[in-house]
């Protein structure tokens, strides 16, 4: 009997589960040709305020130093990570150009749905702080970028092997209220918004700037 019940409870999840993956959520994964990484019209003041407010910083920031003055790249760790919540700035207009989703660490504890921080070495934690996006090379996830911690908080960036790097595993649209998945402290980006980001860090005469913050 309860063999029985057990299969009609993995039925009735199985006719629900499996629709919402292949209908829904699997296509997420698919490159939108209408136009996929572009900012949601209702992205909401309160992130473009907070956006703003980061922009002022680097500004002040980047005066009298080789950084590039133009483009920057903001992840908001705040925000869900189904959510798009990388975004390309244009710091001369003052506006987004992309958005995008990223991951965040996983702290070697499991899954986590919000992301917890950490600059130690191993700790497999996100690390909150700005990054100077340094060079190019092509590793196991395809082409990546090193990154450069420049605050206390990221210090340890490089020798963590924390890099800004494209996986399968994330989606190139979002998916919430589902979570994406998580990466070891990287900043993990879908492999068609790196194809985005690929050409603006490439034609760069200066350094990009990346700030992970929450």
């Amino acid at each position: 009997m309860i063999y029985k019940t057990l299969l009609v409870v993995f039925l009735t999840i199985a006719t629900i589960v499996l629709p919402v993956y292949f209908f829904w959520y699997r296509p997420k994964f698919e490159i939108s040709k209408a136009g996929a990484y572009k900012v949601r019209p209702e992205t909401n003041s309160k992130v473009l305020i907070k956006l703003k407010g980061k922009v002022f910083e680097l500004n002040e920031f980047i005066k009298g130093k080789k950084y590039n003055s133009k483009t920057c790249f903001l992840a908001d760790m705040s925000i869900e990570s189904g959510r798009n919540r990388f975004f390309v700035y244009d710091m001369e207009k003052d506006s987004i150009l992309l958005s995008g989703l990223v991951a965040h660490g996983s702290c070697d504890d499991g899954f986590r749905t919000d992301a917890a921080f950490s600059n130690k070495v191993n700790s497999g934690c996100s690390s909150l702080g700005r990054y100077r996006i340094g060079g190019r090379y092509k590793g196991r996830f395809g082409v990546s970028y090193k990154l450069q911690g420049l605050d206390s908080t990221n210090s340890n960036a490089f020798q963590r092997s924390v890099v800004l790097h494209p996986y399968e595993c994330v989606p190139e649209q979002e998916t919430y209220p589902i979570p994406i998945c998580n990466s070891r402290g990287c900043p993990m980006v879908s492999p068609g918004f790196m194809e985005k980001l690929k050409p603006i860090i490439n034609s760069s005469t200066k350094p990009i700037l990346l700030w992970v913050f929450n």
